[in-house]
């Protein structure tokens, strides 16, 4: 009988001593997945929040000037340091460059710069607001010929338009 009660003993300490070392071994990896998990979360939620719609182009041949509006049409605000950010491509069709962003006026060949309508002064671009963007690149064909634009956020949030070169 003692010996039952021995062997009994010895597969309980087994027992608890194995559950032991799987939990120090699962708990890790469990925490860890649910933090990737919820960081994977935020970043759809923010990408399914955020959308924009192009409203109207303009580009002028002669002066090689775009100007492009843009509306927030997502439900979530975008931050004016992320649109500072964002790659902006214009030109020809094929023919088209990556312009830098530039603060304030005047602008010169490869520069454009944004100003958020209906500015509420909190440097965010919010849900319903325009965004005005002003570009200018030797790259805008004359008039009557097909003008490519492109706006890319850090986000991935991406939108292009083309469109025919006025003046």
């Amino acid at each position: 009988m003692s010996s039952e009660t021995f062997t009994t003993a010895m597969f309980l300490i087994a027992a608890i001593i194995s559950a032991g070392v799987l939990i120090n071994a699962v708990f890790p990896v469990v925490y860890t997945l649910a933090g990737t998990i919820a960081s994977s979360s935020h970043k759809v939620d923010e990408r399914l929040s955020t959308d924009a719609k192009i409203v109207t182009t303009y580009a002028s041949g002669d002066n090689r000037i775009a100007r492009i509006w843009l509306k927030n049409v997502g439900t979530g605000r975008i931050a004016d340091a992320e649109v500072r950010k964002a790659d902006v491509f214009l030109g020809g069709q094929g023919d088209f460059i990556r312009l830098t962003w530039k603060s304030g006026e005047p602008l010169a060949y490869g520069t454009w710069t944004h100003r958020i309508l209906e500015e509420t002064q909190n440097n965010y671009w919010d849900p319903g607001e325009t965004l005005y963007i002003e570009a200018m690149t030797d790259r805008i064909p004359g008039r009557g010929d097909i003008t490519y634009f492109q706006f890319v956020l850090p986000t991935g949030l991406s939108r292009s338009a083309t469109f025919t070169a006025s003046d």
